[in-house]
């Protein structure tokens, strides 16, 4: 160094600095080192040394404690700036005045103050405020020896009273009213101590002294405080920096002086000494460009201060290294990458172009780090505390020295269980050379591996590393020396991990840097700049250099320092802090700011290339298949470039570290799906809809499915045997524990889908995973948890945590026993110790702020308990080391928690913990699992009831995950209801769902939800007993005996005809396979409130034009058949999808309906069930169809080629000519797998057999109108002129070939009257219907009133309710006909009055129509028909007065047991095609009909709607039993208290008792006759009396329905106060009542989506305002931390809840903003008609308006309309926002109206993108555009792709498109184009508020 000059005369010095400043930019770089000092004056005199500055000077005075004066803190040139300062101090000292340096944040300050308090000579009391500082520590500390409490004197007290200088650090940290205890002793030098004493200022105390002696102002307790007391405060600017600004009296008190950052030119000398060979041009670029970073413009942008006091170590590297860029360095000290926002970078970017410093490519990086080898110490004593490097650069080896551990260092890449990557080898390498200068941090995300690099770079340099998570409650005491006791009660501090790591040399590991409040790291600034600590029992850390000098200067020994609690810290002791990014624009996260910045160099740890990951992953797990591991990344690295935030929080779950653990389950058990194994580690079934969407698209487009469910068909059994416990396919060994009590044990009863978690649990325990568990409350999370341990025989250790859990009491339970402190071990640290399992459940309540101290304890097996213990797993580092718990190697940790999100608003343990768990999500047991446990809980309730519970409790879950109820209804709920039925199965299901249900019943929406949702699964909540509304009973008239019919059977061969019969086999076409869709059905239970004859009713999803031609049924399979187009819909009773097969590509519509088909459907039996037959009546197709499959097969019945259609055969033509061309099919024995076609006027029958594949062809003598199959081998033929009867008998197997004939037999009618042979008069009768079996032999005789047991027939047709025919057609003898005679004629009444037809129909029909719609129930002994209600004889069925309802049909039920007949109403169908006459072709009512099983029927209306019917009486007497029972009868009769008592008397004998003439009550006794609860005497509820007798004395109790009769009165003064109020507001408003009708209709759609969305924001809102644990308070609950405190008699030991005051200078919160660009183009009024889309955005636009009102602080919302007029239509403004009904109909009128009269033409593409670059401009939170429109962009020419780049064309704005309708599959094309998460279709408008709302819950409000 250069010569220091001492200058005798200033005026030396001033020619000197002129000499510099006109000699420096001559010579440039040299230039500057003729640095002459005209700083330091040493005069020696006899007074002792004095000290000049300038003109200044200060005599020294030797101190009393040397050590306690700064050593080594002067520069050996100081700059000019420099000098100022002190000598401006020395001015202040001189007149006696408190100092405060303020500046930017460095040690720069504290540094100035050191050196001068260095050159006085003056000892230094040093203290580091932070945000936990208190009273305590600056006046005075109570400490307990020997058993009393003593005060100490702390930092204050000592410096006033022994004339010290008190540095005050960080006074911007220190909490609002602790630093005004200091007040008076500033301003008067005076304080009032805890322990009596007073300090007084010198001054005074002198003056007291001329009068009074030293020992009574000692008596009085008087102090002196000494005249050399200063006190120096350091402080940092606040507002522009963070924390609290200054107190004003306590600024007051101090005199200020700007310490701004050393002038460039100072600074620049500064670095050119540092580093002699770098370029001087590099080196003031990266000056200019720091200086350009602090500068006033920077900080306007937002950017934090660069930190200029790094640079001096930064040029010190790039000596070393020269080749290294600027860049990359710049990179180092100022992350811009990852702290800055995009504007940031870029504005940093732009600097560093601006002084070529963008020099990263041109430069070669450090590539590995080759060898490590232990250098020659130059410390003394100190082996190993440095070590050689050596390193590749570009080719080139470069050694150098840097810090070492005192281990032997680990040569690199030798370490197993470390994968070296390029960029890990790099990133190690570039920490070497930051290493060399500086404590370093890293930055990575999580599970980036940043604990893996620092353990490896640890071991490479032999370090011994102390980990330290940090927390955010941590407090300074935490972070430096603890308080506990010893043994004798005493109180003692006990260092911390980092101080010993300080003073040992160890590698300090900070986990978590960004977790932690700033305030508290504020203590450690000093140990990281300067590496010195003052610690709070007096102990300094001094660095080992400045402890060196110090012990040669003061000739002490080290003991002797010690004994002076001078200890020195270790040259090889550095810091590596870890944290994760910042997240830019957040306030809690933006934890990287400019203080942090001069703290650390900093090093981002880069996600892995996809090629590094895969080595790694394939290194770590190498029996993986590489195609799975690149499966695996290839989808993770997708979703890791997206912008979109769903997608990155996916990938932020799947992080290297889950990465490995699923490639490890994957190696371990090779079938398992990928796509199960991601689908569990993001717990995709609690992802909000839109990140689940996202990561379903991620796994198809990386060909994933997830097949683990279609895979688990196997029984999942679980067995115990030999020890060996298996579940599913997976075997573990039953653990053998002593301790029997901590096994869990409960009761839980097997069902699939826990067992599937649990074999799941299994594996990955079998792994070694720690496993957390996360569902929905209620879904068993505990029970499952204690099975598995149960199983596995495992103790376990519970710990619930809750909302105060703090990390002390995760550990350790401190309690005070004789004075002394006790830790109680918690139960995870008892679980580490004997190897238990640990339960940790409500995992979310606690802060994850406390959760995270587990992250240590999984990954490392390492942990600090707050006693000074350390759990650690490697026995080998136990050893030899005092306060070691070694975790045994059985320990596990089973996690639960309740699913992140709305409405549990728990703390997100999942996201901040879930990668370091193995994830299983817990869900509600499927319905069959579901329903089999149930059944196990409630053996007696009966199935039905269970099966209702679950399907509504499936459907209410749904819900809840749709976001239309926030209660998600758990399994617990049903489980209960259960239990109560199976104890009390009297009471009604209806009540007892209550249980459950009435927590919602003041809730006005979610109530109607609800009730909905059970009424529409059968469970009666709300119906009374008596609401039973059968349909009215009429009798049936006489039965009598109408006629004969005989089969001949002469010889004669004109009546007996032999038929011939040719078969061949029949030619197939096909198959070709149609898609078969399946669609939801919206299954609702019609016995809700009241009970009736229908039983369900849905509708089939078809669309408008579509006409139902006919209905079948097959068990429990209906199939409905529509024409125009022809489509097949099959469904089953019970089931809860509607299949439908369209197969207008078979049967295409010719033009101009030249030919309409017309098909009627069979059902196939067994061994084809599911398949059907469909026959096309006009042109005779034949089509078999399997539904399962989707096949199609034409049956060519003839071999002749077909005919074309004939040109004009309208099949809705009137002309009866037409009409008789069809062909028909006869399906009676379809489920015997055959059928029979023929031609209406034809002569001949086509037999198909099915499974055979063959025709048999019957030529017939006769031209046919109707057949019949009465039986398999007996068919009635009508012939079509005279309606004469024959009947055709065939052999049983047509196949055999020796009796291949037919007998044809006429049949003779006869009526009654007339004998034999004579033709009846009323003509002959024309079947609808005849049965194909036969009526039992009791059904009967019911109906014919007699014992008779004969075969027979029922017969249907037009002039009889019903007829039997006995006999037929078995008996050849004349068969009776027995008949139920109409008193007139249906076809007569068909030209009557039909009713509400005409209304519909345009006029009346004339033809007869293709469907009779007649069945026979035989069991039932029923023939159901559906009439129109024309031929319905309604005033016998309604009282005069009442009119009719509105009904598509009649049921008329004509029953020949009970002979009653009933007409049941079909309620009118809602929609009705447009097509009405050719309806009418169809049946004479609107309805279709079908026989149901053996009691019921369904009907199909002309609308879609199916709704099964039960009529058969039995049945409905069963059904009417379960339904009052469901119903209970709870409330029928009164209820009575009976308290059984034992009276003591005895009976005597019995007797009737006397009579009381005034017959008064009487009670107890045995005297009175009549009495109650008495003995011996008549009466009632006593003992033994002869009888009962009632006197007539009743409980007198108010009836229920009494009770709930409300006075009318009561009730109508209510409803018109309501209705006054609901006027004034109108009044109010100025708005009409026709407006707020209309505003209503869109107001009142939208009700429940404005309703849920509210409560999401009002939870939001108030978790944004929990109050928090307030510390240090005089009253509340006793702080843990602070027990010892207590002890000792502090006041301030108490803790809080209290509202948090945001920290000083954090950012403001802004309001996230939004735009909603509603379509109101002309389409949207155009096919407003269609699917009324206008309504829809309308309705959608108030939602939004309705929803968000009141919440403008925290959403700024407008609404922008676009359409052919323009894209930027104002409808709504941000600063305009409508405030009533009034102001948001309006705006729903301008949109209705604009979209009316605008021009036509699509704007959407330019408005997206204008809204999203306005949003991006503006200042917000987040920004969110929601587009609405109709998908028709192609038709304007816009492709998809050019709208997937509009709508993320700015990161910073989410934007969303909502496509309404559309024309063909447009949406659907458009939606696989965009990308995932960020479109939706709404084919149904109504969805679109349920869209919106999705969007809102999972992004607007996700963190709102």
């Amino acid at each position: 160094m250069h010569l220091q000059i001492l200058w005798r005369s200033t005026a030396a010095a001033v020619a000197a600095r002129r000499m510099r400043n006109i000699l420096g930019p001559v010579l440039g770089k040299g230039g500057w080192t003729w640095n002459t000092h005209e700083v330091k004056l040493l005069n020696t005199s006899a007074g002792g040394d004095t000290v000049k500055i300038g003109d200044i000077s200060y005599q020294l005075k030797t101190p009393r404690q040397p050590e306690l004066v700064p050593i080594n803190h002067m520069l050996k040139n100081l700059p000019q700036t420099v000098i100022q300062h002190l000598r401006w101090i020395m001015q202040k000292d001189l007149l006696g005045q408190d100092i405060f340096l303020i500046g930017p944040p460095g040690p720069l300050r504290r540094s100035i103050a050191m050196q001068y308090l260095e050159l006085t000579k003056r000892e230094v009391e040093y203290v580091a405020l932070s945000r936990d500082t208190t009273e305590t520590d600056l006046k005075q500390r109570r400490e307990i020896r020997s058993g009393t409490a003593f005060y100490i004197d702390q930092c204050a007290v000592r410096a006033a009273t022994e004339g010290r200088i008190l540095v005050l650090e960080g006074l911007e940290k220190a909490e609002r009213n602790v630093l005004p205890v200091l007040n008076n002793l500033l301003e008067n030098r005076e304080m009032q101590l805890e322990d009596g004493r007073f300090l007084m200022s010198y001054q005074r105390y002198d003056k007291l002294l001329t009068e009074h002696t030293k020992e009574e102002l000692d008596a009085w307790k008087i102090v002196r405080v000494s005249e050399d007391f200063r006190v120096i405060a350091l402080g940092l600017p606040v507002p522009r920096y963070k924390g609290n600004p200054l107190d004003p009296p306590l600024r007051s008190r101090f005199q200020a002086r700007d310490v701004y950052y050393l002038p460039f030119k100072d600074q620049l000398e500064l670095l050119y000494n540092t580093g002699p060979n770098v370029p001087a041009e590099r080196v003031s670029q990266l000056l200019s460009f720091a200086t350009t970073l602090c500068s006033l413009e920077s900080s306007n942008l937002g950017l934090p201060d660069f930190p200029v006091d790094n640079l001096p170590p930064a040029i010190t590297v790039l000596e070393q290294f020269p080749m290294v860029s600027s860049q990359e360095m710049v990179q180092r000290l100022y992350p811009y990458q990852a702290m800055l926002g995009k504007e940031g970078r870029t504005a940093v970017e732009g600097v560093l172009r601006r002084f070529e410093l963008q020099d990263t490519r041109q430069q070669p990086v450090p590539s590995a780090v080759l060898r490590v080898a232990p250098a020659n110490t130059q410390h003394p004593g100190l082996t190993g505390a440095q070590a050689d490097v050596t390193m590749r650069i570009a080719d080139k080896d470069i050694t150098f020295q840097v810090p070492a551990g005192t281990r032997k260092p680990r040569p690199p890449n030798s370490n197993p269980a470390f994968i070296s990557t390029p960029s890990h080898a790099q990133l190690l390498a570039e920490m070497m050379q930051s290493h060399l200068v500086r404590d370093m941090c890293l930055i990575g995300a999580k599970g980036s591996g940043k604990s893996v690099v620092a353990k490896e770079f640890a071991q490479m340099l032999g370090y011994s590393m102390e980990p330290m998570m940090l927390y955010q409650d941590m407090t300074g005491r935490d972070l430096l020396q603890q308080r506990y006791t010893l043994a004798n009660g005493d109180t003692a501090w006990r260092a911390s991990p980092l101080v010993t790591a300080a003073q040992e040399g160890k590698l300090l590991l900070l986990d978590g840097i960004h977790r932690i409040n700033l305030g508290t790291l504020a203590v450690l600034s000093r140990l990281l700049h300067d590496r010195e600590l003052s610690l709070y029992d007096g102990t300094r850390l001094l660095r080992w250099d400045r402890y060196q000098t110090l012990k040669e200067d003061l000739q002490l020994t080290d003991e002797q320092l010690n004994k002076r609690s001078v200890f020195p810290i270790h040259p090889a002791f550095r810091v590596l802090a870890l944290a994760e990014p910042p997240v830019v624009g957040s306030i809690g996260q933006q934890w990287l700011g400019p203080e942090l910045l001069t703290m650390f160099m900093f090093h981002t740890i880069q996600p892995l290339a996809q090629e590094e990951e895969t080595s790694l992953i394939q290194g770590l797990t190498p029996n993986v298949p590489r195609e799975v591991v690149e499966q695996l990344l290839q989808l993770t690295h997708n979703l890791r470039q997206t912008n979109e935030p769903s997608a990155q929080s996916l990938a932020s779950s799947l992080s290297t570290r889950q990465l490995l653990r699923i490639c490890r389950r994957l190696s371990q058990y090779p079938g398992e799906s990928i796509a199960h194994a991601v689908n569990k580690a993001c717990l995709s079934r609690f992802l909000p809809s839109l990140a689940r969407s996202s990561l379903q698209k991620g796994l198809a487009d990386s060909c994933m499915l997830d097949t683990h469910h279609e895979a688990e068909t196997h029984l999942h059994s679980c067995s115990i045997k030999d020890g060996v416990l298996t579940l599913g396919s997976v075997s573990a060994p039953v653990y053998h524990s002593e301790e029997k009590m901590k096994v869990p044990d409960v009761i839980f009863y097997d069902n699939a889908q826990h067992m599937m978690v649990m074999e799941d649990m299994l594996k990955d325990f079998l792994l070694g995973e720690h496993l957390l568990l996360v569902g929905n409350q209620g879904v068993g999370k505990n029970k499952i948890v204690d099975r598995f341990l149960h199983l596995l025989n495992r103790p376990r250790e519970y710990l619930q945590l809750h909302r105060d859990t703090t990390v002390q009491t995760l550990t350790l339970q401190p309690s005070v026993r004789d004075g002394i402190i006790i830790y109680d071990d918690s139960p995870l640290v008892k679980a580490v110790k004997t190897g238990h399992i640990l339960v940790i459940d409500e995992a979310d309540k606690a802060p994850t702020s406390v959760t995270c101290i587990l992250k240590t304890l999984v990954e490392s097996g390492e942990m600090i308990l707050a006693d000074g213990r350390r759990i650690v797993s490697d026995p080998s580092e136990a050893k030899g080391r005092p306060n070691v718990v070694v975790m045994h190697p059985d320990f596990r940790m089973l996690v639960l928690a309740n699913r992140p999100g709305f409405p549990f608003l728990g703390n997100d343990f999942f996201g901040s913990l879930g990668d370091i768990f193995s994830c299983h999500a817990v869900d509600n047991p499927k319905p069959q699992a579901e329903f089999a446990m149930l059944k196990q809980y409630g053996p007696a309730v009966p199935d039905a009831t269970l099966h209702r519970l679950v399907a509504a409790f499936g459907e209410l879950r749904a819900m809840a995950d749709q976001g239309t109820i926030t209660y998600p209804y758990s399994t617990r709920e049903v489980v209960n209801i259960v239990k109560h039925l199976q104890m009390f199965p009297d009471e009604g299901l209806a009540n007892v769902v209550r249980n459950v249900f009435d927590f919602d019943s003041y809730n006005k929406d979610t109530r109607e939800v609800l009730i909905q949702a059970l009424h529409k699964h059968g469970i009666p909540i709300g119906a009374k007993p008596s609401s039973v509304h059968l349909a009215k009973e009429l009798p049936l008239p006489e039965v009598r005996m109408s006629g004969y019919w005989t089969i001949n059977q002469e010889g004669n061969a004109r009546r007996k005809l032999l038929c011939p019969t040719e078969t061949h086999t029949i030619d197939i076409k096909g198959p070709v396979f149609l898609r078969v869709q399946a669609f939801p059905c919206d299954r609702l239970e019609s016995r809700a409130l009241s009970f009736t004859e229908e039983k369900a009713t849905w509708q089939i999803p078809m669309n408008e034009v579509n006409i139902i031609c006919d209905v079948t049924t097959s068990n429990e399979s209906i199939y409905v058949a529509t024409c125009n187009p022809v489509s097949l819909f099959a469904m089953t009773e019970r089931g809860d999808t509607v299949r439908c097969m369209e197969l207008y590509d078979v049967f295409p519509r010719t033009i101009s309906g030249v030919w309409q088909p017309f098909v009627t459907v069979a059902a196939l039996g067994s061994p084809l069930e599911g398949q059907v037959v469909l026959h096309e009546e006009q042109s005779n197709t034949v089509l078999h169809l399997d539904l399962m499959t989707g096949a199609v097969r034409r049956l060519m019945l003839s071999q002749e080629t077909e005919k074309p259609a004939p040109k004009a055969s309208n099949w809705w033509s009137s002309s009866s000519k037409d009409q008789s061309e069809g062909h028909k099919m006869c399906r009676e024995f379809s489920h015997k797998n055959w059928l029979l076609f023929y031609k209406e006027g034809g002569n001949q029958l086509d037999v198909l057999d099915v499974l055979e594949g063959q025709v048999h062809t019957i030529s017939l003598p006769i031209n046919l109108s109707q057949v019949f199959l009465v039986a398999e081998d007996r068919w009635l033929l009508v012939e079509s002129n005279s309606n004469m009867k024959f009947l055709l008998t065939k052999p049983m197997h047509m196949g055999a070939e020796e009796c291949g004939v037919c007998q044809l037999h006429s049949v003779i009618e006869d009526s009654a009257g007339a004998g034999h042979g004579a033709s009846s008069g009323d003509g002959l009768c024309v079947p609808q219907n005849v049965a194909c079996g036969q009526l039992p032999n009791e059904n009967l005789s019911a109906a014919l009133g007699q014992k008779i047991v004969s075969p027979n027939r029922l017969l249907s047709d037009t002039s009889s309710y019903a007829r039997i025919i006995v006999g037929f057609p078995d008996l050849m003898s004349p068969n009776e006909v027995y008949s139920f005679k109409r008193e007139a004629d249906l076809t007569e009444m068909r030209a009557g009055d039909l009713g509400g037809q005409r209304f519909f129909r345009g006029g009346l029909k004339t033809s007869v129509a293709k469907r009779t719609n007649c069945v026979s129930l035989l069991s039932a002994n029923q023939v159901v028909r559906a009439l129109p209600p024309g031929q319905v004889p309604l005033k016998d069925i309604f009282p005069p007065d009442v009119t009719p309802p509105m009904t598509s049909a009649y049921l008329e039920v004509t029953d020949l047991n009970s002979k009653k007949l009933k007409y049941i109403p079909v309620p009118r169908s809602v929609s009705v095609s447009p097509y009405t006459t050719w309806l009418s072709k169809v049946s004479d009512s609107d309805v279709l009909l079908a026989s149901l099983g053996s009691g019921g029927v369904v009907t199909v209306d002309m609308g879609g709607y199916v709704r099964l019917w039960e009529t058969g009486l039995d049945n409905l007497q069963r059904s009417l039993l379960e339904w009052r029972t469901m119903i209970g009868s709870e409330h029928s009769r009164p209820v009575q208290i009976t308290v059984q008592r034992d009276s003591g008397l005895d009976v005597t004998s019995p007797k009737h008792g006397k009579v009381d003439p005034n017959n008064a009550p009487h009670v107890g006794g045995n005297q009175w006759a009549g009495g109650t609860g008495g003995r011996d005497t008549a009466g009632l509820g006593g003992k033994g009396g002869p009888y009962r007798l009632d006197a007539g004395h009743k409980v007198h109790q108010l009836s229920q329905a009494e009770k709930d009769a409300v006075p009318e009165e009561v009730r109508r003064a209510a409803r018109e106060m309501g209705a006054k109020a609901f006027k004034d507001r109108l009044k109010e408003i100025d708005m009409s009542e026709y407006d707020a009708a209309t505003y209503e209709r869109f107001s009142g759609n939208v009700r429940r989506q404005v309703q849920s969305l509210r409560i999401v924001l009002d939870s939001l809102q108030a978790k944004a305002k929990e109050r928090q644990w307030v510390k240090n308070q005089c009253l509340g609950d006793l702080d843990d931390a602070k027990i010892i405190d207590g002890l000792t008699g502090e006041k301030a030991i108490y803790k809080r809840r209290g509202d948090l005051d945001p920290e000083l200078g954090s950012p403001q919160q802004k309001p996230k903003r939004l735009r909603v660009l509603a379509d109101v183009s002309g389409s949207m009024y155009r096919f407003n008609g269609v699917d009324g889309r206008l309504e829809r955005s309308m309705e959608a636009a108030c939602m939004v308006m309705e929803a968000l009102e009141s919440y403008e602080h925290k959403i700024k919302y407008d609404i922008v309309g676009h359409s052919g007029d323009g894209y930027d239509i104002e409808l709504v403004r941000t600063d305009k926002l409508p405030k009533n009904n009034k102001q948001r109909l309006k705006v729903l009128k301008t949109m209705h109206a604009h979209s009316q009269f605008c021009m036509s033409g699509d704007y959407t593409l330019e408005g997206t993108e204008a809204a999203i670059r306005e949003l991006a401009r503006e200042d917000a939170d987040e920004r969110f555009v929601v587009v609405l429109s109709d998908a028709n962009l192609e038709r304007y020419g816009i492709t998809p792709e050019r709208f997937a780049r509009a709508l993320t064309s700015d990161p910073q704005v989410n934007a969303f498109a909502i496509f309404i309708g559309s024309l063909g599959d447009q949406a659907d094309r458009l939606q696989r184009t965009l990308p995932a998460g960020r479109s939706f279709i709404a084919m149904d408008t109504k969805h679109i508020p349920q869209i919106l709302q999705q969007i809102f819950t999972s992004t607007v409000l996700s963190s709102a």
